[in-house]
């Protein structure tokens, strides 16, 4: 650890069922159970850790800030780097994964596609085209 601010470690979302989260993050990502109890449900990916928290814990977590339910609409997007996008979604079509948009190719060049875990979290799969790919 460090003083400086430059590296996230863990990111917390909040859910309404942290075991039916767990079945779909175990399935989907592929990525393994570090920490587990009754209000959450921590999983290792690469270079940081996300926690899925009950949303009644959540609001002793971020008081006196409101937790926002799912009917809020999406307030961020999570982005994981891949190799190749299109590959990468038809992996998530095959795990029963519905695609919110794409795959498509973006001006900033970048090709992705984004879908929503079970809590309406979004998250983007998102691979560097060469520069003459781009949009």
């Amino acid at each position: 650890m460090s003083d400086s601010l430059d590296s996230v470690g863990a990111i917390t979302l909040f859910v309404e069922d942290p075991k039916r989260s767990k079945s779909f993050y175990a399935e989907v990502f592929g990525v393994r159970v570090i920490y587990e109890d009754e209000n959450a449900v921590a999983f290792a990916f690469e270079n940081t850790i996300v926690n899925l928290l009950v949303t009644p814990a959540a609001r002793e977590l971020v008081e006196p800030e409101a937790v926002a339910g799912r009917e809020a609409g999406a307030r961020f997007q999570l982005t994981i780097w891949v190799d190749d996008a299109d590959a990468v979604c038809a992996q998530l079509g095959a795990r029963g994964v519905a695609l919110l948009n794409g795959p498509m190719n973006r001006e900033w060049g970048m090709r992705t596609a984004s879908f929503t875990d079970l809590d309406g979290h979004v998250w983007e799969v998102a691979q560097k085209l060469a520069e003459t790919e781009v949009a």
